[in-house]
C-alpha cells in the first residue's frame, strides 16, 4: 500500500484529503475553541508550529459552503453536537500578514492594500446581492480594487467586509488573521515602527471592537504585543501564549504523534535521535516537537534510513534576536548563555508583553528582559516546568536550538577577535611558524574574554565541536590560507587541516576537551591520533616541506597546545 506523502509546506487544509497527504489530527482545537472562546483569541506560538495550517483549518470548518466530508473520520466529527451547530454556518474572513513589509511604510502599506484587496475579492458575488444596496456596492468594489488613496479606506476595510456579509448572510462573521506581528517586526527593523502600529491598531479596533456583524476572531503571531499598542479597548480578549495550559497540544506535535508518524513510515529506530534534536518545547504542561523539524526529517529518513539530523527550523529565519543578546551581553548574561549551552537552566523574570520599542530601551536591565523574553516567546528558550513568583526557569529546548546559539556564538567571537587585528594576527603568525608557546597563551587570551562550554551534560564530542567551531572561524579569516575541517586525511578524519602555499608549510589540528582539566592526557591523545591515523599523509601528498601538528585540549576558558613537526626534504626535479 503506497504511503501517504508528507505534508512539508502544506498550508491549506483542503489539501490532505484531496491530495493524500498524512495529517497529525488537530481538530479538536475546533470543540476546545467554541467551548472556551472569547469574542477575540490570540494564540502566540514560536514560527514553524502550526498556527497558518489550524487558522486554515478554523476557515474550511466554519465557512459557509464547506466540504463536510474534508472531516469525515477525524476527531471532530465525534463532535456532533458542535459539527451540527457551526460546520459550514458563518462568512468567514481570513488574511495573512505574513507578507505585510517593506523598506519603507508607503511599500508596507501597499502590501497590506493587496492583502486586503485579495481577500474582498473572494466575496465579489456580493456585486449582485439583492440584500446590498448600491452604495454598498461601490464600496466593495472599491476594496476589489485596491483603492486606498484615503487611509480611511484602509483602515475601515475588514469592519466592511464585516458589515457587508453579515448584512447579505444574516449571521455574524468570523475573522481570522494570521501572523499579526509580522508587520510589526519588519517595521521595526526597517524604522517606521511607530507608522506601522497606529495602522494595525486602527486596522483591529474597527474590526474588533464594538462591531455586530462580528462573531468571534482568532488572530495568531509569534509576540503578544503589548495591549496598549495594539489591541487597545478590546473586551472579552483573550491570550492563549506557550505558557498557557489550555489548546497546548495543538500546536506542534506531542510524543504519542511522533511515535506514529515515524512507526507509519516504518522509521522508528531513529525516534531517540528526532528526540533529542527536534523535541524538548514545554507548552503549558505538554512537552512538543517542532513539527517542521519532524516532518522534513522523517522525509529524508524515508529516503535513506541512516540520513543524519540536520536543523531544518534554523533555516527558516535568520536567527538574529542570539546575536542581538550577545551583543550587549555583560559579563553575568555571558555567564547564564554558558550555563544554557551546557544544558543547564536559568532563572528569568519574562515580560508577557512587549512592545518592540523596549528592545532599543537605554534602560539596559529592560532591554536584556525584554531580549529573554523574546527568545523565549519565539521559541529559542523553553520553560522546564511551571512558573513560580513570575520566576520562569528556563533552557535551550533541544539539540538543534543549541546548534544556533553555538553558531552565533562563534560568529560573534570571530568578530570579536579579528577586530583587535594585532592580536589575531600575531595568533596566526604563530600557528604557520609552528609557535605552539605563543599560539597557547594568545588562545587562552582569547577565551578569557569569550563564552565557554561547561563541563556538566553536554555529550564529550558536542563540548569538542564547539571548541573547534570557535577556533575554525579565527583561521578562516585568514583568506590565503587553504583551510578544510573535518577532512579526510590517512585513515580517519583530521579536525582542521590548512596549507599556506606561498611557504609550503601544512598543519593539523586535532582538538581534545579536558574532561575535568586533565589537560596532558587530552593532548597527548591528540597527537596520538594524529600519529596512528597518518592525518598528515595528504598535506605530504600535497608537497607540504614544514608540517605542524597541534593537539590542542580545551576546559571551559582555558587550552594547552601539544606540538611536534615534520620537515620533509625538497624534491629534485
Amino acid at each position: 500500500m503506497e504511503k501517504k506523502k508528507l505534508p512539508i509546506g502544506i498550508e491549506f487544509f483542503k489539501d490532505f484529503k484531496r491530495d493524500n497527504f498524512y495529517y497529525v489530527d488537530k481538530t479538536n482545537f475546533i470543540r476546545d475553541l467554541m467551548n472556551s472562546r472569547g469574542s477575540v483569541n490570540l494564540f502566540t506560538r514560536p514560527r514553524r508550529f502550526g498556527k497558518s495550517l489550524n487558522v486554515n483549518m478554523l476557515k474550511t470548518f466554519f465557512e459557509i459552503g464547506t466540504d463536510p466530508s474534508l472531516f469525515e473520520g477525524l476527531e471532530i466529527s465525534k463532535e456532533t453536537t458542535v459539527c451540527e451547530q457551526y460546520m459550514g454556518k458563518y462568512p468567514v474572513i481570513s488574511i495573512t500578514l505574513k507578507d505585510v513589509e517593506g523598506r519603507n511604510f508607503q511599500i508596507a502599506y501597499d502590501m497590506l492594500g493587496i492583502v486586503i484587496s485579495e481577500e474582498a475579492r473572494r466575496f465579489k458575488f456580493l456585486l449582485e446581492s439583492g440584500k446590498l444596496m448600491q452604495y454598498e456596492k461601490d464600496q466593495l468594489l472599491r476594496l476589489m480594487k485596491g483603492d486606498f488613496e484615503k487611509e480611511a479606506y484602509i483602515h475601515n476595510s475588514l469592519r466592511l467586509l464585516t458589515e457587508l456579509l453579515h448584512e447579505h448572510y444574516g449571521r455574524p462573521v468570523i475573522v481570522l488573521i494570521d501572523e499579526y506581528d509580522v508587520p510589526l517586526d519588519k517595521a521595526y527593523q526597517q524604522g517606521y515602527y511607530p507608522e506601522m502600529v497606529s495602522l494595525i491598531r486602527s486596522l483591529f479596533s474597527q474590526v474588533l471592537k464594538t462591531n455586530e456583524g462580528l462573531f468571534f476572531a482568532v488572530i495568531t503571531g509569534c509576540l503578544r504585543i503589548a495591549k496598549e499598542s495594539i489591541f487597545t479597548g478590546l473586551n472579552n480578549f483573550k491570550v492563549r501564549t506557550i505558557s498557557d495550559v489550555d489548546f497546548a497540544e495543538y500546536f506542534g506535535f506531542t510524543d504519542e504523534e511522533v511515535r506514529d508518524m515515524l512507526s507509519y513510515y516504518e522509521v522508528e529506530d531513529s525516534f531517540e535521535e528526532i528526540k533529542e534534536w527536534y523535541d524538548g518545547y514545554h507548552f503549558g504542561n505538554v512537552d512538543i516537537y517542532c513539527p517542521w523539524d519532524v516532518l522534513n526529517q522523517c522525509d529524508k529518513l524515508r529516503s535513506w534510513t541512516e540520513a543524519p539530523m540536520e536543523a531544518h527550523w534554523e533555516n527558516s529565519s535568520s536567527n538574529m534576536i542570539v546575536q542581538d543578546i550577545l551583543a550587549t551581553a555583560t559579563e553575568t548574561t555571558k555567564s547564564e548563555i554558558e550555563a544554557l549551552i551546557s544544558n543547564e537552566s536559568i532563572e528569568k523574570i519574562i515580560i508577557p508583553e512587549l512592545t518592540y520599542t523596549d528592545l532599543n530601551s537605554e534602560d539596559m536591565e529592560l532591554r536584556q528582559t525584554c531580549l529573554w523574553s523574546v527568545l523565549f516567546a519565539t521559541g529559542y528558550l523553553t520553560d522546564t516546568g511551571k512558573p513560580e513568583n513570575g520566576i520562569h526557569k528556563l533552557r535551550i529546548p533541544n539539540r538543534e536550538v543549541r546548534g544556533i546559539y553555538e553558531k552565533r556564538i562563534r560568529s560573534w567571537f570571530k568578530m570579536k577577535v579579528i577586530s583587535d587585528t594585532g592580536r589575531w594576527k600575531d595568533f596566526c603568525e604563530a600557528v604557520k611558524l609552528g609557535d605552539a608557546k605563543k599560539m597557547q597563551i594568545l588562545f587562552n587570551e582569547f577565551m578569557s574574554e569569550s563564552i565557554s562550554i561547561r563541563d556538566t551534560f553536554v555529550k564529550k564530542e558536542m563540548k569538542e565541536n564547539f571548541y573547534h567551531g570557535m577556533l575554525l572561524g579565527l583561521l578562516r579569516a585568514e583568506g590565503s590560507w587553504s583551510l578544510k575541517s573535518n577532512a579526510e586525511s590517512g585513515v580517519g578524519y583530521t579536525d582542521i587541516r590548512l596549507m599556506v602555499p606561498v611557504s609550503k608549510v601544512g598543519c593539523i589540528i586535532e582538538v581534545k576537551y579536558a574532561e575535568k582539566g586533565q589537560f596532558d592526557q587530552a593532548c597527548a591523545k591528540a597527537l596520538k591520533q594524529i600519529e596512528d591515523d597518518e592525518y598528515v599523509e595528504a598535506l605530504r601528498q600535497d608537497g607540504m616541506q614544514t608540517i605542524h601538528k597541534y593537539g590542542i585540549a580545551c576546559y571551559q576558558k582555558s587550552c594547552r597546545i601539544a606540538y611536534s613537526q615534520e620537515v620533509l626534504a625538497e624534491s629534485l626535479t
